[in-house]
């Protein structure tokens, strides 16, 4: 993604989304958008750290004792535990630090950073995205809307990071140019 230097629609921030005919009101409570994604990680954690503790129960079981020295089930089972308990740890680390993010509205002179929702517009059509510290990429439908959660890290969340509504991105997305209107932050 590359992004043209930061650009103004108009002098003024606030309606610049109505001015240009974008849609404005933001339907997504944030709040219930957080829970949510709380919800939907935690389900995840406690999914996964049955996984390990499951796994590490048959690795160390008695019948998985190496018989011989090409026995390898035992083995293999740690590894697969040791994977699993650091997608557990990982799982952890995300529900802690949206579990530490408040669930506050961002007024439009601020620039986006972590927990901004942010709308993204062109030709008419909009899209939402929630600027999470992880669990980039999960998709939920909140109030008929479908928000995306991004990460800094990520090339678009990397594009948005200190940029305010109403700035001018361009996109490249898979080879075709595109050009995008931060429509909202809240």
């Amino acid at each position: 993604m590359t992004a043209v230097p930061r650009r103004r629609h108009d002098d003024k921030r606030a309606g610049v989304s109505r001015a240009l005919g974008f849609c404005s009101p933001l339907p997504v409570n944030k709040r219930s958008l957080l829970d949510r994604i709380l919800q939907r990680l935690q389900s995840e954690l406690d999914m996964l750290t049955q996984a390990a503790l499951s796994t590490h129960a048959e690795a160390t079981d008695e019948e998985n004792k190496a018989e011989d020295k090409y026995d390898t089930r035992g083995l293999e089972a740690s590894y697969l535990a040791i994977g699993q308990s650091k997608a557990a740890e990982e799982a952890a680390q995300a529900v802690a630090q949206f579990s530490a993010l408040p669930a506050r509205d961002f007024r439009p002179s601020e620039p986006i950073s972590l927990g901004a929702l942010v709308v993204l517009e062109a030709n008419g059509h909009s899209t939402h995205y929630f600027m999470g510290p992880r669990a980039g990429g999960t998709e939920l439908d909140e109030q008929g809307v479908v928000v995306m959660v991004i990460t800094p890290q990520s090339p678009l969340g990397r594009q948005l990071m200190g940029r305010l509504e109403g700035e001018i991105l361009e996109l490249s997305l898979g080879g075709k140019r595109s050009r995008q209107v931060i429509a909202a932050v809240r």
